[in-house]
């Protein structure tokens, strides 16, 4: 049967792997994205959307979404605007995905998301875990990595960069805190979503699998 995949976030690190992870796959005959700005691809199962984030207004009929929505306080530049990406969104986009008849959400969070964390960060993926499962599609997964390890086109972050040199270095000792491959993320994603598992479920760092 034909089936359409939406993707969130697809200009991002671990977004423009699973974009690429999409294309490539089959399983899907068709693959939307839904973003501020379209990206380079062109493929011709490949739609583009132009969307005001936080406002994603109507979708397609799509069977499985896929969220890597994602920013930083400091480029975001307030707690706020912060929120407005990684929570407001993402939740926004799960309502919009249940009225299209959605049959499954998978988002990428982070690790110690709780939304009674005194860490703001944590609280607001904690939050958006919370609040995406209380959308009531049949299927959510959240995704929780660690560091996040891959090449970042988009911006510089210096400091997140040392940590990474600093992590790689230690990386067996650190066991669910090494940080997680950008590509490796994308795929574990990818193998849940054809699982075709139903409820709530998180998945966390550890579980991802390594290339």
């Amino acid at each position: 049967m034909p089936r359409t995949a939406l993707l969130a976030g697809a200009t991002g690190l671990v977004g423009s792997h699973l974009l690429d992870q999409l294309l490539r796959d089959d399983h899907w005959d068709h693959v939307v994205t839904v973003g501020r700005r379209p990206t380079d691809k062109a493929d011709p199962k490949l739609e583009q959307l132009v969307v005001p984030f936080p406002e994603i207004g109507a979708l397609p009929a799509v069977d499985d979404v896929f969220s890597c929505l994602g920013t930083t306080i400091k480029v975001a530049g307030s707690q706020e605007a912060f929120s407005s990406v990684d929570h407001d969104a993402v939740v926004a986009l799960a309502a919009q995905a249940q009225r299209s008849g959605a049959q499954q959400f998978l988002h990428v969070t982070a690790l110690g998301a709780s939304a009674g964390s005194r860490i703001f960060y944590n609280r607001v993926k904690g939050e958006t875990e919370r609040d995406v499962a209380a959308v009531g599609l049949p299927t959510t997964i959240a995704f929780r990595p660690s560091m996040i390890d891959g090449a970042r086109d988009d911006q510089s972050r210096p400091g997140e960069s040392l940590g990474l040199v600093a992590m790689r270095a230690v990386g067996p000792l650190l066991g669910k805190y090494r940080p997680n491959k950008a590509s490796d993320i994308a795929a574990a994603m990818i193998r849940e979503a054809k699982a075709g598992s139903s409820g709530n479920r998180v998945i966390e760092a550890g579980q991802f699998g390594r290339s």
